[in-house]
């Protein structure tokens, strides 16, 4: 028997093999997700809708231009060492993808990015104002279906949300001189980026009932995994195809947000490296001056085939080891498969 189109997404999202489609208890774990994400994309509809209309509008933005929904995914996962797709798992995966939402709202504008998933990005359109107000409505939406869910949920998007501005703060004021800015860094992303993702895993055991001991595993799981995906993106923003993704190579460093490859470049010192830094420091700088960003074209290209993006991509591969480590208390089973499957996917997006 072969995987359905819509099993096929899943499995391809969740970078699952053919191989596990091998048995029947595999094949309706793809389903019942596929199932899931149906009902989470539906609630996602019901809590987009505003009455007001240019809140309707920005709202839907950017859950209109798409996305891989990866959050509700292992959410809906993890249900199965429970009871399975409740309702109430549903209703948590819900709310923390609106919670992920709003938060690209806000990213964007911290970044002044120029595109999100393909299309302007929202402050682009409407301005900074509205679509800081836009990501917050979404978090109040969130929080309203977390409210329903309880004292626990409250607590679980609460906690998620402190560490998502906590990180962004520290990313904005950058580390201190005391600081050691690898170690910094990869806190930010552990905030940031980790900490959703973790929080996804954990729903999906809270909210079927599945044992306890496995909230740890999972929480420790999703955020390791989401440290390495977020390494692995700094690796692949050094080498943005523009008709892609809509952004030059680059670009993170020419705003003068300092990414792993770079903070690993600039960790040595030797002559090689410190030339190479001190042409993109330079760049950056004459870029703020309002300088042609193609400026750094050459030293990025250098950058990207630096002995330090490698080691960012070696880097990322062991956080991704180290997920999968974490789900050793897992019953083995198409599950733990599937989450492990999702880890590896993740490092391999460098190849």
């Amino acid at each position: 028997m072969t995987p359905s189109a819509s099993s096929s997404r899943i499995a391809s999202q969740l970078g699952l093999a053919e191989r596990i489609f091998a048995g029947p208890r595999a094949r309706r774990l793809i389903e019942s997700v596929e199932a899931g994400l149906d009902r989470v994309d539906a609630n996602l509809e019901r809590e987009l809708h505003v009455s007001d209309a240019l809140a309707d509008a920005t709202s839907r933005y950017l859950f209109d231009a798409g996305g891989k929904r990866v959050r509700p995914m292992l959410a809906l996962l993890t249900a199965h060492l429970g009871d399975g797709v409740t309702e109430d798992v549903v209703e948590a995966a819900t709310a923390l993808e609106l919670t992920h939402l709003g938060s690209l709202y806000h990213d964007d504008v911290m970044d002044d990015a120029d595109k999100r998933r393909g299309v302007p990005s929202a402050h682009s359109v409407w301005g900074n104002n509205i679509a800081i107000l836009t990501g917050d409505l979404l978090f109040a939406r969130a929080s309203q279906i977390m409210a329903r869910l309880g004292e626990g949920a409250i607590r679980l998007q609460a906690n998620t949300f402190e560490r998502l501005v906590l990180g962004q703060m520290h990313e904005t004021v950058g580390p201190t001189d005391a600081d050691d800015r690898v170690a910094f860094y990869l806190q930010v992303l552990a905030d940031k980026t980790g900490s959703l993702i973790a929080a996804a895993a954990q729903s999906g055991i809270i909210f079927s009932n599945a044992p306890g001991e496995y909230e740890e595993p999972v929480r420790t799981f999703g955020e390791a995994a989401g440290v390495a995906f977020q390494l692995l993106d700094d690796v692949i923003d050094l080498s943005a195809d523009p008709d892609e993704t809509g952004k030059v190579p680059g670009t993170d460093l020419r705003a003068g947000v300092p990414t792993m490859p770079y903070l690993l470049l600039a960790r040595r010192d030797d002559t090689e490296a410190r030339a190479l830094r001190d042409r993109i420091d330079e760049g950056v700088a004459r870029i703020a001056d309002g300088e042609d960003p193609a400026l750094l074209d050459e030293p990025l290209a250098m950058l990207r085939t630096d002995r330090s993006t490698r080691e960012t991509v070696e880097l990322a591969n062991a956080w991704s080891r180290d997920a999968i480590a974490a789900l050793d208390p897992i019953p083995d089973g198409p599950v733990r498969e599937a989450l492990t499957r999702f880890a590896q996917a993740v490092a391999d997006r460098s190849s």
